[in-house]
Order: C-alpha cells, then sequence, then structure tokens
C-alpha cells in the first residue's frame, strides 16, 4: 500500500509519495498540470501499487484536472475537507507551512485514515452543470446589487428623493419606470429647464410606452419634487454618462442573470427531486433551482442531519464532564450559498405566512418562545432540509 498526497495550487501541484509503513517513497516535488507530468505521475502509481490511496483537497477549481486525470486513468482519488487537515496538522508542536510540508501532511492523513476516506465518484453531469450555473448566477446578482447601490448614490446626487416615488425594479430592466425614467431626464436640473407642461407631456409619454400607472399624479409629484430639491451637481455631461452606464451595466446583468436561470430551471425540470423541492412552501422558481444546485445529488446524505451539516447548519454538542452547554451556535461550517437560500425561503414563508406549512408554524413557535429573529429562522431552515431531505429520498426507494 502507498498514500499519495498532493498539494494543489493553481496549474501546478506538489506531491509526496509514502510507503505503507510511513516511510518516504517520493520525497515532495512540484508537478505542473500538463498531461505529460501527470501522466508521468499516473504511471508510476500503477507500476507500484493496484490500489494506492490518493488524497487531495478540492481548491476552488484548480484540483479538476489533476482529478479528472485521474479518473480518466481509472484510478480513485479522494478529497478532504480542508479543515479536517488544518485540525489535524494543528496536533504538531512545530507549525510551519510550505507546499512540500502540506503535501507530506495529506500523505501521512491519508495513511492514518484511510478507513474512513470516501473515493470521489463524479456526480451526474446535470448536477454538475446546475452547480456551475448557480455560481455564474450569484455573480451576475452580485452584479446586479453593486450597480443599484451605485446608482442610488448618483440618483442622490442628481434627483434626491426620486425612489420614494419611481421603485427601483431591475427585473425586466424595459419595463422599470425608474431606469427608464433616468435614461430620459437624468437630473432635476433638466426637468426644471424644460418647464412643467413638456416634462408631463413627455413622462406621459414615457409612462405609457412602460405600463406605468397613475402617470399624472406620480409626474406632477415628481415635478414638486424636482423644485424644492437641492441638487449637489448640477445638469453636467459627466453626470449623464455616469448615469447611463450605470443603468446599462444593471440592466445587462439582470439580463445576463435572467437567462443563466432560464437555463438552470430548464435543467433542474429533468431531476426527480425538484418537483418536491418546488412543491414546498416558499421554494420558487428562482430559489429552486439555486437549492438543488447547492445540494447537489441528494443521495449523497445519509441523514437529514448530515444535510444540514452540509450547510453548516448544525450545532454540534459541547460536553465535559459535569458541563455540558445548552446554547450553541450553529457551525456555519458548510455551504453558504445553500443557507442564504434557505433563509430566503424562510423570509418567503414569512411574507405569505401559509398556516398549514409545518415549517412556517415550526419557526412562528420558536419566535413565541423569544427566539432571537435570525435564530427562529436557522431552526425552521433545519426543519425544512430535514422535510426536503425525507421527501426526496422516498423517489429513490
Amino acid at each position: 500500500m502507498i498514500a499519495v498526497g498532493i498539494d494543489v495550487s493553481k496549474g501546478k501541484s506538489t506531491v509526496a509519495i509514502l510507503d505503507g509503513d510511513g516511510s518516504i517513497r517520493a520525497h515532495p516535488y512540484e508537478m505542473n498540470h500538463s498531461k505529460a507530468e501527470l501522466d508521468a505521475l499516473i504511471k508510476y502509481i500503477k507500476a507500484v501499487d493496484d490500489h494506492p490511496i490518493i488524497l487531495m483537497e478540492p481548491t476552488s477549481h484548480y484540483h479538476y484536472p489533476v482529478l479528472r486525470a485521474f479518473l480518466d486513468a481509472g484510478l480513485s482519488p479522494s478529497l478532504v475537507n480542508p479543515y479536517l487537515l488544518k485540525k489535524y496538522g494543528d496536533a504538531e508542536l512545530r507549525k510551519a507551512k510550505t507546499d512540500k510540508k502540506d503535501a507530506m501532511r495529506i500523505a501521512r492523513y491519508a495513511l492514518e485514515k484511510w478507513y474512513s476516506l470516501v473515493p470521489y465518484s463524479p456526480m451526474d453531469q446535470k448536477y454538475e452543470d446546475l452547480r456551475f450555473l448557480s455560481s455564474q448566477y450569484r455573480q451576475r446578482i452580485s452584479m446586479v446589487v453593486k450597480s443599484k447601490n451605485q446608482l442610488i448614490n448618483l440618483l442622490d446626487e442628481s434627483m434626491p428623493g426620486i425612489t420614494r416615488i419611481l421603485a427601483l425594479k431591475s427585473r425586466n430592466p424595459e419595463k422599470c419606470m425608474l431606469l427608464q425614467f433616468i435614461k430620459r431626464f437624468h437630473s432635476f436640473d433638466y426637468i426644471n429647464s424644460i418647464g412643467k407642461t413638456r416634462f408631463m407631456n413627455s413622462y406621459t409619454t414615457l409612462a405609457r410606452k412602460v405600463g406605468e400607472r397613475n402617470a399624472p399624479a406620480k409626474g406632477l409629484a415628481i415635478y414638486e419634487l424636482s423644485k424644492t430639491s437641492i441638487t449637489t451637481r448640477s445638469n453636467s455631461e459627466y453626470m449623464d454618462i455616469a448615469l447611463d452606464q450605470c443603468v446599462d451595466i444593471l440592466s445587462d446583468s439582470q439580463r445576463a442573470a435572467d437567462e443563466i436561470m432560464l437555463q438552470m430551471q430548464s435543467i433542474a425540470e429533468t431531476i426527480p427531486e425538484y418537483r418536491v423541492l418546488i412543491s414546498m412552501n416558499g421554494v420558487g422558481e428562482r430559489l429552486g433551482p439555486v437549492i438543488l444546485a447547492e445540494i447537489g445529488d441528494i443521495r449523497r446524505f445519509h441523514s437529514g442531519k448530515a444535510l444540514n451539516a452540509y450547510a453548516g447548519n448544525d450545532a454540534p454538542p459541547y460536553q465535559s464532564g459535569q458541563f455540558e452547554s445548552r446554547n450553541r451556535h450553529i457551525s456555519k461550517r458548510g455551504n453558504p450559498a445553500l443557507r442564504k437560500a434557505c433563509f430566503e425561503v424562510m423570509q418567503a414563508l414569512k411574507l405569505t405566512k401559509p398556516q398549514d406549512d409545518p415549517v412556517y408554524l415550526f419557526m412562528m413557535k420558536k419566535e413565541q418562545e423569544g427566539k432571537p429573529y435570525n435564530v427562529a429562522k436557522m431552526a425552521a431552515v433545519n426543519k425544512f432540509l430535514r422535510i426536503y431531505y425525507a421527501r426526496a429520498m422516498e423517489l429513490y426507494k
């Protein structure tokens, strides 16, 4: 038996190989992620041992080339949580960190914990595609949020108070009256320069095109606001350029996010457990694909408790002697995107108030017991994930 420890980084890895008795077979060395060097390592491993223990950390997307090379060669590497390796390294008295030492540490961990390591088995391509699209969707949404904040900052200088009359709705930018209004008028100074009659006529035409209701009343309110407001930037071409660009970035980011979500929905609809997930209260057509993407194949988990641990929503027990803690915080050592999506489901339940939903009733019970706002919601997330796990696993029995 040999243990192969691989410390992965961008474009290269450090490899260390130990014999079954712990002696060093190959001192740590650097290996580039090229076909020639990966094939050389695989050839060496196969020549030495038919069933080697290969262990590496999942490091962003940098470990994919190494993982793919091993799988194509018929070898089954294992991936270990980086936190476990960190705690394993804490046992050393003299702590030092280099790539070579990390590779040796990973190899020793593989040798000592070989019985508990689970060989990597690629998930179905649908789950992989969903996970990739979910990552892209989060990036686009973060751009939408940043653009919104920047646009509001600019409006505070050019049209202070306008968002109290026209709401900023990024979804379907072509039908958002505020975005179209900004592109047309840019500032209160411009509105004052064209006069009330011309502004009201132009605003009414724009509102009819966008489908905005109560155009005369809102137009009059905007004009009165423009007369009483103090703008910190006058009718400037630089402000006009900044506003136009911000609106364009916001609109393009939202359209890109919507396109990605359509792809996620089309994939999710072909996965059996998606029907279970979308039928649960609080889960809509946007949150459903995101939650499914972050969880992946539900059969990976042996229980609802394991699913909650994967989400970082578990509170491990803490007991020593006569002491036993009764007030434990969630670990947060899990998937933050999954926790966030589930938290949004709880917010949706608070808005819709489904009186026959067990998760909502449980959340209300916790709030009535005096639990803080977020504590009650995360307790309900725990129940939500357990219910989803039980219902989804029924499909595969």
